[in-house]
């Protein structure tokens, strides 16, 4: 093989590479859908919550997933990035405010947590716009293993309180917190976009 043909090849494979992380990251997108469905449908439809419930994880493995492929394979791009980030958002977003609707999620903690990755969203994209990249952060990791636990108690409910609340509620409040304490990082982190904003 010539080391022209070695190049083409070497770029086919990165191109296929790309397509199924990508895939896998829209595959998550796609099922916020049913998993919000079946939440909703939770109240009135035996076992909705159960299949809501494996669904989630599924869609929240994809992550996880194509995250490992992604370091493995040294194939992150910047279509990849966003892809991943966005199905994230909306995973976490739609499952939350419909779990809100059935009465599983309080507004409050809805609002912090989806209000933390719209302000981090517009933060980043500030950010990007000087040149600046911001990585990942370990609280950003924690912060999604946290809510993806709360949420998987929300939708499948043990049925008995501790204290006042319910376990799920419990792992939700603590969610609510890290999810706060990662905004904190965030915005220390990269405090020099809003001070460069208002000069």
């Amino acid at each position: 093989m010539t080391p022209e043909a070695g190049r083409c090849e070497t770029m086919r494979n990165e191109r296929r590479t790309a397509r199924l992380l990508n895939g896998i990251s829209l595959m998550r997108v796609v099922m916020v859908v049913p998993v919000v469905v079946l939440v909703e449908l939770g109240p009135t439809v035996r076992y909705a919550y159960v299949a809501a419930a494996v669904l989630f994880t599924a869609a929240a493995a994809t992550d996880f997933l194509d995250g490992y492929l992604a370091r493995r394979w040294r194939a992150t791009t910047e279509l990849g990035v966003f892809l991943d980030t966005t199905a994230d958002k909306l995973l976490v977003a739609g499952v939350l405010i419909a779990l809100v609707a059935v009465g599983r999620a309080s507004p409050w903690a809805a609002l912090v947590i989806v209000g933390r990755e719209i302000a981090v969203l517009g933060l980043k994209a500030a950010a990007a716009t000087g040149g600046t990249v911001v990585k990942p952060s370990i609280w950003g990791k924690l912060k999604f293993n946290v809510q993806f636990v709360a949420i998987v108690l929300a939708i499948v409910r043990y049925p008995q309180r501790i204290g006042f609340l319910y376990l799920d509620q419990w792992a939700m409040t603590v969610a609510a917190v890290v999810t706060v304490l990662s905004a904190v990082e965030y915005f220390s982190r990269l405090s020099f976009v809003l001070g460069s904003g208002a000069q």
